[in-house]
């Protein structure tokens, strides 16, 4: 089938949030920037993972200036709201009225999907991190071997989630039952599906599964779960959760007296907010941890390293460095190096050709497409920290390793 033009639908172009793209002094309108997209949850319950999105534009300031094949590029934000229909709604937007040449999304299936979904109908290439692999590809009805002919993903899968959570769980004696937590929503029925999710995984591993079934997203009762951990005598409980619904259950399991030994939520630890609103009863919570200061690591655009950036970042904010920072300071990383290299960057074929040679390194790692086994996806690395709250605020440590990066475990899992 041939690929809709989006172009055909265009009238007039409306304003939008814009990053000022500091277009040099004699610039011709016919030669103005290169509009890039960028859909994120600035508000809502995923906002978490817009929070680094002002300061690493502000870093990239002058690498979009300068921008590629001689025009500067404009990064346009659009606000999900946390909803999956609001991310597709702003990716038609963005792709219909504002003629953008690219599109970036990160934020979980909830924001990537939709939003790679409207740049396959409409003929868009796209980027998009800071989403498993598995809801990207098989969520979206394809398969590691068809993939995709617009959308690409820099991101990890599940099997590196479990693999981090695994390994965290080595180092605390445990009775190797599992109380698992997951939402009716498209993280949580990825993490639990049968065949790729964590159930089989973890009964291959041999662990015993307590799996309650899927709980309503943004649940304000969480008793009758807490109730069956209890009655299965769970050490480990684990799941991926959004901050409200994790900071209810949180509350409500202290409530019932429910004392596991490790608790690893995904998603909703990945920022010290989080810890510090459930205060001293969050020591030890663990988590994934997809990017550290550690990274061995120098992104391509800025020349920073992971550290620098975290150093960067805390000296601008006062705050601790955050992982959502290293996805999207990575994901700008992707679309300079992919633009630069594009022939025509308002070309969708020409973005398609330099996404498919991209060798470019960002502070997650080296983004590859050809390398990998995936179509249309690019393998991050996945390890595991825990969090601990010392005089200086709340820290994540990681406490596991599983990848091959030179890395070290700064501090070994520890029981709650």
């Amino acid at each position: 089938m041939k690929r809709l033009n989006r172009r055909r639908f265009l009238g007039t172009t409306g304003a939008a949030l814009a990053v000022p793209a500091l277009l040099p002094r004699g610039l011709k309108a016919a030669e103005g920037p290169i509009r890039v997209g960028l859909v994120t949850p600035t508000t809502g319950p995923l906002a978490f993972f817009a929070a680094p999105d002002d300061f690493v534009l502000a870093q990239f300031a002058e690498v979009l200036a300068q921008g590629a094949n001689g025009r500067p590029i404009e990064i346009i934000v659009k606000d999900s709201q946390s909803s999956a229909n609001r991310a597709a709604e702003v990716a038609s937007e963005l792709i219909l009225r504002d003629e953008v040449a690219l599109i970036l999304s990160a934020g979980g299936p909830d924001t990537v999907n939709p939003v790679a979904d409207q740049c396959e109908l409409n003929g868009v290439p796209s980027l998009s991190t800071a989403c498993p692999w598995q809801p990207f590809v098989m969520g979206r009805g394809s398969n590691p071997a068809q993939g995709f002919e617009m959308t690409y993903l820099f991101a990890f899968g599940l099997e590196d989630v479990i693999g981090a959570y695994l390994k965290l769980w080595e180092g605390v004696e445990t009775n190797r039952k599992v109380g698992l937590l997951l939402a009716n929503d498209a993280d949580g029925n990825a993490w639990g599906d049968a065949q790729f999710g964590f159930p089989p995984a973890l009964a291959q591993a041999g662990y015993e599964v307590v799996d309650p079934g899927r709980y309503t997203p943004m649940s304000d009762d969480f008793s009758a779960i807490i109730g069956q951990f209890q009655s299965a005598g769970v050490d480990i409980v684990m799941g991926t959760m959004i901050p409200p619904e994790f900071l209810t259950y949180w509350t409500q399991s202290h409530q019932q007296g429910l004392q596991p030994k490790v608790t690893t939520i995904g998603k909703s630890l990945l920022l010290p907010n989080v810890l510090e609103a459930a205060g001293a009863s969050g020591e030890g919570l663990s988590c994934e941890l997809g990017w550290h200061p550690a990274f061995p690591f120098t992104s391509a655009s800025t020349g920073q390293s992971a550290a620098q950036i975290a150093e960067a970042w805390q000296a601008a904010t006062g705050r601790p460095w955050v992982q959502t920072l290293g996805l999207k300071h990575a994901l700008l990383d992707l679309a300079v190096d992919v633009l630069k290299r594009a022939s025509d960057p308002e070309d969708a074929d020409s973005i398609l050709a330099a996404i498919r040679e991209t060798q470019c390194e960002t502070t997650l790692g080296v983004a590859d497409w050809s390398a990998s086994p995936i179509a249309n996806v690019a393998k991050s690395a996945m390890m595991g920290g825990q969090w601990h709250l010392g005089p200086d605020g709340w820290t994540i440590d990681i406490a596991a390793n599983p990848t091959d990066l030179p890395v070290p475990v700064t501090r070994p899992m520890e029981a709650m």
